[in-house]
């Protein structure tokens, strides 16, 4: 099958290897090169990348909403498009494009988590397992017709990183038996229940501030599903301290944020209820450290309070 791929990070990069292996994809869609780095020197996408490795087409539109663009596409003659966290809005003239119309590879279980941040949302959330969902796409977000859904377990240890990598595979896994299916005429769309609709909103630094009222087993979900982006972070006085890995620990009725114990291996926080054990912290132009290390330079004591200004 002719096919058009449009993606950027690696989530979609996975899917474009294993779509090239079984399928002709006549052009690649991706993010223009964006600063990135302490050089903050352009660097192509993950999908760019690969493309070029593939020798593939790779088209960079700021947007697909002008004519040019949208004829360029269609010069391609493609039958089909596969969509993979691309990042641009596809008006509808594009989604009319390819004789089968768009599929969007999305990383849950819709209609639960539609939108940009899914992985994360669903750590946080506490939710027991997400997913995989192939959908045909229309204008809505994350609205369409679903043509094939795999589910994939959270473990507690599952930060967005590793539960990323783990979806990564199965939606490159699952665009191709989509299609394999869809060529033997087997499978039958799906209309999305969207009274039972979730909305994952894009992640902002500023949520990833710890509250420190809020219960130690939300907060260790934090710590989880913000990283590695934006990473969580509590204040101490007027310094932000970045924290990796935490655990629940023992609960006390001290006031959150007030360090209750600093060992060898952890620092006890007082939450609203419980307490969360911090593991790896880094300050402001540092390492990520284990605490051992974080507070030879830096000593947090039993009793300072964290959370304050």
């Amino acid at each position: 099958m002719k096919i058009i791929f449009a993606g950027t990070p690696q989530f979609a990069a996975d899917a474009l290897a294993a779509l090239s292996k079984e399928h002709q994809v006549v052009a690649v869609l991706t993010q223009p090169d964006r600063p990135s780095g302490r050089g903050m020197q352009l660097t192509a996408s993950p999908v760019k990348q690969l493309a070029l490795q593939l020798a593939l087409p790779v088209l960079q539109p700021a947007t697909l909403k002008n004519e040019e663009t949208q004829q360029e596409l269609a010069a391609f003659g493609a039958e089909l498009m596969v969509v993979a966290a691309y990042g641009l809005i596809l008006p509808k003239a594009v989604l009319q494009l390819p004789r089968y119309g768009c599929l969007n590879i999305h990383a849950s279980l819709l209609p639960r988590w539609r939108g940009a941040a899914p992985i994360q949302r669903a750590i946080l959330a506490g939710d027991a397992e997400t997913g995989i969902t192939i959908m045909q796409m229309d204008e809505g977000l994350d609205t369409g017709a679903m043509l094939l859904k795999t589910a994939c377990p959270i473990t507690a240890e599952d930060t967005a990183e590793t539960l990323h990598d783990k979806l990564a595979g199965m939606g490159a896994q699952a665009i191709v038996t989509t299609l394999r299916e869809l060529e033997k005429g087997k499978l039958h769309p799906q209309i999305q229940d969207s009274e039972k609709a979730t909305y994952a909103a894009k992640l902002s630094k500023a949520e990833a501030q710890l509250d420190w009222t809020r219960s130690a087993a939300e907060l260790e979900r934090a710590v989880r599903g913000y990283f590695p982006f934006p990473i969580a972070y509590t204040q101490f006085g007027e310094t932000p301290i970045k924290i990796l890995k935490a655990a629940i620990g023992e609960g006390s009725s001290a006031i959150p944020g007030t360090v209750l114990a600093v060992d060898k291996e952890t620092i006890h926080v007082a939450c609203g209820n419980g307490a969360l054990a911090l593991k790896v912290l880094q300050k402001p132009g540092g390492k990520a450290l284990p605490v051992a290390q974080f507070v030879q330079g830096f000593p947090l004591k039993v009793g300072d309070r964290l959370g304050t200004h």
